[in-house]
């Protein structure tokens, strides 16, 4: 083993491409270390992002990528996680014990945003990473069915924050939690905002790594003056490849870049529908929608999701795919999307802020 062998597989490893970042390994998102190990190499990939069922898929691709690698002996893998906190909108400070807030929006509804937050979030705690799940669609709260929370409420201990409820290793709240499943929500802009806000604020969440928030369609009022006070680290864009539906999208996308909140990426929903009987594939709503508007403003596709009638069927049931099914191919399909989301996180700016100490200024 030689000096020569460490840099020849150095070099060659950082030439892989980490699925989850779309960057190089070992710059943003991940850190690399090579050691001599006994008869080969020890290769510690340390992710920004959880991999706790991710980071053997990602060992098993490093060890293909170093397959063709002649002369650096036998090569061991480890692959950890760390994931901190990240930088939220000047002015506003992150949430305490929340390290990351994401928001998942977009310009219009029925585009299946509500059910893409919610198998993200449980996706992201398959995968190791302490999740929350806050459902900010005031006008029409629909996480409480789609967790099988129905007729369920929250406790106080104090009397002064809600505790949480808990669904599939995720904490859940809702104002579908404090009203009837029937009522409707006639209230106005302020009222609306005011109750989110109490929501996140006054809800126990516990140290989170994440917290997912399902935001209300739209790009209205409501949404850019949550967009402005809540303190985000990224948002993701859901639409369909339908032309509507992306005029909407693109509408969201940029009110979150007015208020200077990072886009993580788009995720392109419905995509694709394979007849369940024959197997036939049809595009319904279009096709390439959602990659021409992430090329457009240069964010990346997170993920294609098929129109498929077994995800319907399942979170109506109150058990969301991830949770449904989590080794089968539309679990992975929510998961790898939702990594894709993290893992373009953790190659943004950290936050360094919790770093910074308290000053005091007291007279003598």
């Amino acid at each position: 083993m030689t000096q020569t062998g460490q840099e020849a597989l150095e070099r060659h490893l950082a030439t892989f491409v980490v699925p989850q970042t779309g960057r190089a390994l070992g710059t943003a998102g991940t850190t690399l270390a090579v050691t001599a190990g006994s008869g080969g190499w020890q290769v510690a990939v340390r992710c920004g992002f959880p991999a706790a069922r991710a980071g053997d898929r990602l060992i098993e691709a490093l060890r293909v990528h170093c397959a063709a690698l002649a002369g650096v002996g036998r090569i061991e893998f480890t692959v950890t996680s760390e994931i901190v906190a990240h930088s939220v909108q000047h002015g506003l400070k992150p949430l305490p014990g929340v390290k990351n807030l994401l928001a998942v929006a977009s310009g219009k509804g029925g585009v299946g945003k509500s059910t893409v937050a919610v198998n993200f979030a449980l996706a992201l705690a398959g995968e190791g990473a302490r999740v929350g799940l806050l459902d900010a669609d005031i006008y029409g709260p629909s996480q409480p069915r789609m967790l099988g929370l129905l007729g369920r409420r929250p406790e106080t201990r104090d009397g002064k924050l809600l505790e949480p409820l808990v669904a599939h290793g995720i904490e859940v709240m809702s104002i579908g939690f404090l009203v009837d499943d029937q009522q409707p929500m006639a209230w106005r802009g302020p009222m609306v905002t005011s109750a989110l806000n109490q929501l996140l604020m006054q809800t126990r969440w516990g140290d989170l790594d994440y917290l997912v928030v399902d935001m209300p369609p739209g790009t209205g009022d409501i949404q850019l003056t949550l967009a402005q006070r809540v303190p985000v680290s990224g948002a993701v864009i859901v639409t369909t490849p339908q032309d509507i539906a992306l005029a909407d999208a693109r509408k969201g996308l940029e009110m979150f870049q007015k208020v200077h909140v990072p886009v993580l990426g788009v995720v392109e929903n419905m995509s694709l529908h394979i007849c369940s009987r024959c197997g036939h594939e049809e595009h319904i709503f279009g096709e390439h929608g959602g990659s021409d508007l992430a090329s457009q403003y240069g964010v990346p596709v997170l993920g294609s999701l098929p129109l498929d009638r077994q995800i319907r069927e399942e979170t109506d049931q109150g058990k969301p795919t991830v949770a449904a099914d989590p080794t089968g191919p539309l679990a992975r399909a929510f998961t790898d999307a939702a990594l894709r989301a993290v893992g373009e996180l953790a190659a943004r700016t950290k936050d360094y802020s919790r770093l910074f100490p308290n000053i005091t200024v007291e007279e003598d």
